[in-house]
């Protein structure tokens, strides 16, 4: 009998921490902005640090927030990624 109470003790417990875990997944979400992973997938990807920022998804987060310009990836300036961020940043209106 001892067995079957352990096991249902577990269980309860289980499924209780499984709901709060859940539950505060979702209370505590960050939200993150769509550009930034759209930007970050037109990078090249180097993580250089030539922009000044630590990696491309920090730079990304920069631009977003307009604390960078879009044209210091060197990198990226022969196949046009700043044009390509500028039209990101147009087509969701907020530039």
């Amino acid at each position: 009998m001892t067995i079957v109470y352990s096991v249902i003790l577990m269980s309860v417990l289980g499924l209780s921490f499984g709901i709060f875990l859940a539950f505060s997944a979702k209370k505590f979400e960050v939200k993150e902005d769509p550009r930034v992973k759209m930007i970050v997938e037109i990078l090249p990807g180097a993580n250089c640090g030539a922009c000044g920022y630590a990696g491309c998804e920090a730079y990304a987060r920069a631009i977003v927030a307009n604390k960078a310009k879009p044209t210091l990836c060197l990198p990226g300036k022969a196949s046009g990624v700043s044009k390509k961020i500028k039209e990101i940043l147009e087509n969701s209106g907020k530039s």
